[in-house]
């Protein structure tokens, strides 16, 4: 039986095993690693997964190709498939807690996917993810660049890239109309008040074409005055936008509005 993605979970299947040993170079699995697998489709990467490490947490929102996922699993005895959506499930609730995310992430929750975990998988201490191109090219783009927003700033906040390989799209059934990628990361000290440089950063990137105090005004985070004021304390002017700014400036902003 043929099993075709569906578009409203943006799946896009895994099936050329070639590039499987690029993920396990890039992800650096060891025997005691305790892997986060979300979407593993038709389990071509889950079953590759099995044989390396010591237990793989597989999260599928698509009940549908449960039939599939048992033959391919049917011996792995290390993997604990979990039915539901991985944003609304609580992945921190997971025992044992994950140490990596290794997946081939659904094009349309990727993004949040990656940030929230940098907060709630506080034992997750490194990602090897296949995404869309551009959203690999945003994940660590420099300030001042096209691709560089709220997504850039928070990634490089709290890790360091450690791998990038482009993925051709024949890798995938059927072939998706964009190009992808696999990004490899791990954690690094993040910023001591996490949730009030997220607020900060997110509001910063909301009006991309308004100046800093007017987007931090907008948002709620200060009056424009207070926002200039904590511009002029880490010595930018107020007519400053978000992508100007480097990740660290947005640290020392938060600090400075108080």
């Amino acid at each position: 039986m043929t099993v075709r993605p569906r578009r409203e979970y943006g799946q896009h299947f895994l099936v050329d095993e070639n590039i499987l040993g690029v993920i396990g170079r890039l992800a650096r699995l060891g025997g005691d690693d305790v892997v986060l697998e979300i979407g593993p489709g038709l389990g071509v990467l889950t079953r590759y997964l099995a044989d390396r490490v010591a237990l793989v947490h597989a999260v599928e929102i698509d009940r549908s190709l449960e039939p599939q996922l048992a033959a391919a699993l049917g011996e792995c005895e290390n993997v604990r498939l979990t039915w539901g959506d991985a944003l609304g499930l609580d992945l921190a609730a997971l025992v044992p807690p994950p140490t990596k995310l290794v997946a081939n992430l659904p094009y349309n929750v990727a993004t949040p996917i990656v940030v929230e975990s940098l907060d709630r998988l506080r034992q997750v201490g490194s990602w090897c993810v296949m995404v869309q191109r551009e959203v690999a090219d945003r994940f660590f783009a420099r300030p001042g660049t096209k691709a560089y927003g709220a997504v850039s700033v928070l990634l490089q906040l709290a890790s360091r890239r450690t791998g990038f390989h482009p993925v051709s799209r024949t890798v995938f059934r059927p072939p998706p109309n964009v190009d992808s990628a696999l990004v490899a990361f791990e954690r690094i000290q993040r910023p001591a008040d996490w949730g009030r440089t997220k607020a900060v950063v997110e509001a910063a990137f909301a009006h991309r074409r308004k100046t800093l105090p007017n987007s931090l005004a907008l948002a709620g985070l200060g009056s424009r005055d207070e926002a200039a004021a904590a511009l002029a304390a880490i010595g930018r002017q107020p007519a400053t936008r978000a992508e100007a700014l480097a990740p660290p400036e947005f640290v020392a902003l938060a600090e400075a509005l108080g």
